[in-house]
């Protein structure tokens, strides 16, 4: 069945993407011929964990190639402030002239927050959204490689930046053209030592920014069709890998696919699922992914309403629904298919170990101000229903009553 959609009238259209890709098995060893183009000392940002696990292997090929490293591996998984101001001072002490960042988001964060306080006067939360809009750092960062090590934010093709505030207990984003890293290497072997714990919330997050680039209001033929690749990719190779973390295909699939995603929502934009997530996670210190995959399946319950075409073509790319469903039938089953796949992976369990779930009355006292928190982001403004704040809350509460209190369906 031929779906046609709305298009607004539109001018043209920037397509965001880091100038070079490298993709497959052993990308990491071009990382050198990389950082050689661009300088010849470089800031490497990592967390401890991860630079343990593969920063011997980055600085061999970088040391081999005759570039300094300066191993900056205090990355938090929730980046703050802070962080990004300790990695620049150190990126200035040592005169960097490049940035090589190893892991996924939270690593890339840091390194992109880094060159925008490089190359740009002011503190780095002068450069937010909710500061300076969309578009608001003025001058490029220094060359960035992306070294990425998960399969799921597609932080290395993304003009965004998310950090933690730690003086509001609140997030921020800045989005610009300007942070976009220059080289994004994707080695599936790097993904590899992600516990069954990661795989999951990576995966997710990957199948959130598809799915929400997807129905955004503000997406367009070429963002929609990195999205359907994403969304078909994930679909089939997430529940592979979560099974079986050493299934290389899978992984491989699954790096194109977070890729591709974000690839699409760069171009577009996240919706209502990410500005809940953010002031979910702060408050109640989940990471990030599994945030997303907490809200996402009722968030597309509460949306499709104002995009059923697009979400009957969720579900027909999942194998949830065909042709001959009508749009509205299909646009349940995806909410359907995505919630089974959360419960398939366990990713409400996960709540045990990741998160500090409060008492309901307590949860319930910081909904206002999560709800303000997720409409002061501008996230719920691209959705395809626009929500109100009462109706935001009632959403947390849902979720709370469903998925996060220890005695609800989904956890136990």
């Amino acid at each position: 069945m031929e779906l046609e959609y709305p298009t607004p009238s539109r001018g043209p259209r920037v397509v965001v993407s880091p100038s070079r890709m490298v993709v497959g098995l052993d990308a990491v060893k071009e990382v050198k011929d990389y950082a050689t183009l661009y300088g010849d000392t470089a800031l490497v940002v990592a967390t401890q964990q991860i630079y343990d696990i593969h920063g011997e292997t980055v600085i061999n090929e970088l040391e081999s190639a005759g570039v300094d490293v300066i191993p900056f591996t205090d990355v938090r998984s929730d980046p703050t402030v802070e962080n990004v101001e300790d990695a620049y001072d150190l990126w200035e002490a040592e005169e960097c002239d490049v940035v090589v960042t190893l892991g996924g988001g939270s690593s890339i964060d840091v390194g992109k927050a880094v060159g925008v306080l490089a190359t740009n006067e002011g503190e780095i939360r002068s450069f937010s959204v909710d500061k300076s809009s969309y578009e608001g750092v003025p001058n490029p960062t220094p060359p960035l490689i992306a070294v990425n090590t998960t399969a799921g934010t597609g932080s290395e093709a993304t003009r965004t930046i998310v950090l933690t505030d730690t003086e509001t207990t609140t997030k921020f984003i800045i989005v610009s053209e300007n942070v976009v890293p220059d080289v994004a290497i994707e080695d599936p072997y790097l993904t590899l030592s992600l516990p069954k714990s990661h795989t999951a919330f990576t995966g997710i997050d990957a199948l959130t920014h598809a799915i929400e680039a997807f129905v955004s209001v503000k997406s367009y033929s070429v963002s929609d069709d990195f999205a359907r690749a994403a969304i078909r990719r994930i679909a089939r190779s997430f529940p592979k890998v979560w099974a079986n973390g050493d299934d290389i295909d899978a992984r491989t699939d699954m790096m194109i696919g977070q890729l591709q995603a974000g690839q699409a929502f760069t171009n577009s934009s996240v919706a209502l699922v990410h500005g809940m997530a953010r002031p979910l996670g702060a408050q109640l210190h989940i990471p990030h992914g599994l945030a997303n995959a907490l809200l996402l399946p009722y968030i597309m319950e509460f949306s499709a309403v104002g995009a059923p075409g697009k979400y009957a073509e969720i579900a027909r790319l999942f194998e949830a629904a065909d042709d001959s469903d009508p749009d509205r039938e299909a646009a349940k089953a995806a909410a359907d298919v995505v919630r089974e796949l959360c419960t398939d992976v366990g990713l409400a369990t996960y709540l045990d170990d990741f998160g500090d779930v409060p008492e309901r009355e307590e949860f319930l006292s910081i909904v206002p101000k999560m709800a303000q928190d997720a409409i002061d982001s501008g996230s719920p403004d691209n959705n395809p229903r626009k929500p109100t704040k009462d109706e935001i809350e009632a959403l947390f509460i849902d979720v709370y009553d469903d998925a996060l209190s220890p005695e609800s369906p989904r956890r136990t």
